[in-house]
């Protein structure tokens, strides 16, 4: 069974959706993220992508209180990502509520760092965003392209213990045009047993039925819910 996870994206405490990373693409669902994640948990939904955009932006966490205050009014597992540069985001982030954190920016530029972390905590708590445009891998809230390989680079971590990863193909992300099938077809055969959670595109529940088909173990859903492409209700085929 293919695990649901929605995504709230934070920009000045509100939950928003942008269109390929691009902040000036910019719409506003809901001014109480909490409402919207006790939305989630009321239709049996156990999973949460929480992603501080501002936090991205300004490369050090920035929406912590968002966080801490899902964290403790909800019983849904968080995973948290967006501008966690150092030690000290790690730990307010942790600290603030989050089972997990996603680290992609960081992963690129300081991969010392992103393996403390990932030897410090565990491969259970740190999961790797591999998120590309045409199979490179972009960072820095997607502004800019590293020109990494995204099936190298994500070789380089698996080797070092990461055992997840949430991998987005941008120019799919919030264009409701369905998933990069074949990323993710290439990816898990190439990684065999790694927790490979599809992100970006999503636009009917056909597209999670295929990816389930796939096998593919997680997909992280966010605008098709907030454009109504699918209800909470429907998933629930998917909730177990």
């Amino acid at each position: 069974m293919i695990e649901i996870i929605p995504a709230i994206d934070i920009i000045e405490g509100k939950c928003v959706r942008l269109n390929q990373g691009d902040y000036a693409q910019k719409k506003v669902y809901n001014e109480n993220p909490l409402e919207v994640a006790k939305m989630f948990e009321d239709a049996g939904i156990k999973r949460l992508h929480l992603v501080d955009l501002d936090g991205a932006k300004a490369k050090h966490i920035v929406n912590y209180k968002v966080l801490e205050e899902i964290a403790s009014k909800t019983s849904l597992v968080i995973d948290f990502g967006g501008g966690l540069k150092s030690d000290e985001d790690l730990h307010i982030a942790f600290e603030s509520g989050a089972a997990m954190i996603t680290g992609g920016s960081i992963a690129v530029k300081e991969p010392d760092i992103f393996g403390a972390w990932l030897e410090k905590y565990g491969a259970e708590k740190i999961i790797l965003g591999a998120d590309a445009m045409n199979e490179k891998i972009a960072v820095s809230g997607w502004q800019e392209d590293s020109g990494l390989d995204i099936y190298e680079f994500v070789e380089g971590y698996v080797s070092k213990g990461v055992s997840k990863v949430i991998s987005t193909d941008i120019s799919k992300d919030g264009m409701l045009s369905g998933p990069s099938f074949s990323l993710y077809e290439r990816l898990l055969d190439r990684f065999k047993g790694l927790y490979v959670i599809a992100s970006g595109g999503i636009s009917s529940i056909d597209d999670i039925a295929k990816l389930e088909e796939m096998n593919v173990p997680a997909v992280i859903t966010g605008k098709a819910i907030y454009e109504n492409r699918f209800t909470l209700k429907e998933l629930e085929r998917f909730l177990g």
